[in-house]
């Protein structure tokens, strides 16, 4: 039976349904399967599942046993009923390159994916449990707007999502702005995203305020967003593989280390991956560790992929714990001294065994819109800038085996930068062209943990929800 544990230490054998409602884990760490289960055997039965089907064998192995069959399987289909594409996450080969494309939720993102299971997750735990959940949340754009509309309406659940005033695309603000139920509290700060992950974590870390107020997270942290998304990478190597031993490279647009993080278990899993990419934009801190073993932070800079302009990786303590043998001490000295320092530098072994997981390339905003514009004219296939963060990053590397693209958002969220690229935007489709008349709300806040605890406390207390 599957058990979950932190990688501090002093969080030990949790069961799938207290780890994904404790979120971050109570002495500061994140939760991580204590055993990963290997299914290269599993693959030929795999093969012709849909993609519910392979979500309930897969979740599965990571539930502690705790949610029967019958209740997980309708719970996934409800998960997926709402997204635009039958295969949920279907794959375009667009001449030599596969892109997987992960945009076809309600929010045309690929948050979507694991959000909409995880509201449906949240909503099953709280129907056995007699207390309510407050979720907090940091977003840099996408994961926003798919926590609320994931979680808008649930009963017992209230949403409060953090989000850097100016600095995410106006369609993802107004994705989020516009969602008016009673549940749904939107909070501009006036900082950066990693102002408002720091937020979130030191409320979090806040043991009384966590558990008098029965704080939840929808954010990567949260260990079933990342069981959420390892699904998707079986789909995609199911369609280019042509038999179970066959090798394909995954090329991953990231900044908070999540997206990616899922196709490393997924290759820890047994599937047949070779190389896993990571593009990062000019927030290159993924990039620097990988090429030089130096992950130190910086200063934020703005560029055309704002989902990506982040420098601290909030997953990327997973991999750390990995990497240090499973060791809780080491990666607690490594975490401590970051964060003093701002910097963690590994080096020899260390970093040789870094560099065999993963690959990495930057990709700056020239570099951005020059691959927008070529690939569309070459193909006739538009690309959000995210996404062309990937196909220049898969450029940039020396990959013999098939390549899949991750495709992370529809070009039409980041219409500002497809017109720097082709002259004009992308036409909208219908759910988004409808925003710009609906009705917003959202409260503009110092970027000020204590802050945001008053805010919060004045919410419930206005809705008469405190305990």
């Amino acid at each position: 039976m599957t058990s979950y544990s932190s990688t501090r230490g002093q969080v030990k054998n949790l069961l799938f349904e207290e780890a994904v409602m404790m979120g971050l884990a109570d002495d500061g760490g994140l939760l991580v399967p204590n055993e990963i289960p290997h299914v290269r055997n599993k693959l030929p039965e795999w093969r012709s599942f849909s993609f519910t089907e392979l979500s309930l064998e897969i979740m599965l192995l990571f539930t502690s046993n705790r949610i029967p069959r019958k209740e997980l399987k309708p719970l996934i289909e409800q998960s997926y009923n709402k997204f635009r594409h039958p295969e949920i996450t279907p794959l375009k080969s667009v001449e030599g390159l596969h892109i997987l494309e992960l945009f076809h939720g309600p929010t045309f993102a690929f948050k979507d994916v694991a959000l909409q299971f995880l509201g449906n997750l949240f909503e099953y735990f709280l129907n056995r449990r007699q207390h309510p959940l407050r979720i907090l949340g940091a977003t840099s754009g996408d994961t926003g707007s798919a926590a609320i509309h994931g979680l808008h309406g649930k009963k017992g659940v209230d949403v409060f999502m953090l989000h850097p005033k100016g600095r995410v695309s106006p369609m993802q603000e107004r994705q989020m702005t516009t969602v008016l139920d009673p549940n749904i509290h939107n909070l501009a700060i006036e900082g950066t995203f990693d102002d408002a992950q720091a937020i979130v974590k030191a409320l979090f870390n806040d043991q009384e305020f966590k558990k008098n107020y029965y704080l939840g997270s929808v954010n990567s942290i949260n260990w079933a967003r990342i069981l959420a998304q390892i699904v998707y990478y079986f789909y995609a190597w199911f369609q280019v593989a042509n038999d179970e031993s066959e090798l394909v490279s995954f090329v991953v647009p990231t900044g908070n280390f999540g997206n990616v993080l899922a196709g490393y278990y997924a290759k820890c899993m047994g599937l047949p991956i070779d190389k896993l990419v990571i593009g990062t934009n000019e927030n290159d801190i993924l990039h620097r560790f990988f090429s030089k073993g130096e992950y130190h932070r910086a200063e934020i800079i703005e560029t055309f992929s704002p989902s990506m302009d982040i420098q601290i990786s909030s997953n990327f303590e997973r991999y750390l714990f990995n990497l240090a043998g499973n060791s809780a001490e080491q990666l607690q000295l490594w975490m401590n001294n970051f964060e003093r320092t701002g910097k963690l530098t590994i080096e020899g072994e260390l970093l040789k065994n870094a560099q065999n997981d993963f690959i990495s390339a930057r990709v700056d905003d020239e570099e951005i819109v020059e691959t927008i514009r070529k690939f569309h004219l070459q193909t006739g296939y538009l690309l959000d800038p995210h996404t062309a963060v990937g196909v220049c990053a898969a450029e940039k590397t020396d990959i013999q085996t098939p390549v899949i693209c991750l495709a992370c958002a529809h070009p039409a969220k980041f219409g500002e930068t497809v017109r720097k690229a082709l002259g004009n935007e992308p036409e909208l489709p219908d759910e988004l062209a409808l925003l710009d008349e609906l009705e917003t709300h959202c409260k503009t806040v110092p970027a000020d943990a204590e802050t945001i605890k008053k805010v919060i406390l004045e919410t419930l207390e206005a809705k008469s929800f405190l305990p």
